[in-house]
């Protein structure tokens, strides 16, 4: 019987593609960007559909990333896997001073707060947006800047919905708004979104899932409308929203 894979093994074979084949060896840093992205994006498209033969293929896709960036590395001197793993040791064993080293269990963001010079201090500047507030709401959290239970941002949420309704009221709406006015009612649909995903973060819910399921939940009920809409001989487009409204309630039903 052929022995399992191992770790060893995918380095030794990454090692060896860069000895050999053209294009891995003519890959860089920069180059490899892009496709760090991608296959990210992939493993988490098989993470949120629970496909776990899709999750073991694409966590292979992002550890050869994590092997091609290291053996580059490694070939200009600069660092090797094995630092890379004492990074991520060294890295775990910090965030839990009560499991290693006899040290008092501490809030992580209150830890790594001691050591930034501001709120945004590495953040990737191409984090997605969703995720960038709710880090961000996270980390003024983490230094005591936060409200004690839900109702606070709940009311917020409320605040800021009567901001934008106040705005709206106004008639600042569409391309033919004026500049100015555009750009305040930019700013107070912000601040709602803002305020919405700091209630999701307080609740415990994360924005982006609570997102995820809420974009999967309306494109499942429409393509249901869609397809009653056919079996009626219905023309979507012709249709109206009262039409409409009456199928997505009947879907919404049968649900």
């Amino acid at each position: 019987m052929t022995d399992k894979p191992r770790l060893e093994d995918a380095l030794a074979l990454m090692r060896d593609l860069r000895a050999r084949c053209d294009w891995d060896r003519a890959q860089t840093h920069e180059s490899l960007r892009p496709y760090l992205i991608e296959e990210a994006h992939e493993l988490d498209d098989a993470l949120r559909r629970g496909d776990r033969s899709d999750m073991r293929a694409e966590l292979g896709d992002v550890l050869l990333q994590v092997l091609f960036h290291s053996v580059i590395a490694e070939e200009q001197g600069a660092f090797d896997i094995d630092d890379v793993a004492g990074s991520l040791i060294a890295k775990m064993r910090e965030r839990h001073p009560h499991l290693y080293g006899g040290g008092e269990r501490r809030d992580w963001e209150e830890m790594k707060a001691s050591k930034r010079e501001s709120i945004a201090d590495g953040l990737p500047a191409a984090l997605p947006t969703l995720h960038r507030a709710y880090r961000l709401q996270e980390r003024a959290a983490g230094v005591g800047f936060d409200w004690d239970d839900t109702e606070g941002p709940a009311r917020k949420v409320e605040e800021e919905l009567a901001e934008v309704r106040s705005e709206l009221a106004q008639g600042h709406v569409g391309p033919g708004g004026a500049a100015r006015a555009q750009a305040h009612l930019e700013d107070e649909l912000g601040d709602l979104l803002f305020a919405v995903i700091n209630l999701c973060r307080r609740a415990g819910v994360h924005p982006a899932l609570a997102l995820d399921r809420a974009t999967d939940k309306f494109a499942r009920r429409f393509e249901a409308i869609e397809t009653l809409a056919r079996e009626r001989g219905i023309v979507v487009g012709d249709a109206g929203i009262a039409a409409l409204d009456a199928l997505w309630n009947e879907v919404k039903l049968a649900e």
